[in-house]
């Protein structure tokens, strides 16, 4: 259960990546919803990163985190 809500969580991270390629769906609620959704782990990620980097980052080391967690369980 746990590794399918991890799976889960990934997928939606990753769907947030895709999206803020997209400006056009930005504004959708569906898309709002993701957003805050992946928000929620990526910002605290984001505050600690420098702010220089030419990408956001967070989403990888979320995912790795996700991936070890799911690994060690």
């Amino acid at each position: 259960m746990i590794r399918s809500l991890i799976n889960l969580y990934v997928l939606v991270l990753i769907i947030d990546v895709i999206l803020s390629y997209l400006p056009q769906y930005r504004h959708q609620p569906w898309a709002q919803f993701i957003k805050k959704a992946a928000d929620f782990t990526c910002k605290p990620i984001r505050q600690i990163m420098p702010p220089d980097l030419p990408f956001d980052f967070s989403p990888m080391i979320v995912i790795m985190g996700l991936q070890l967690i799911k690994v060690l369980w």
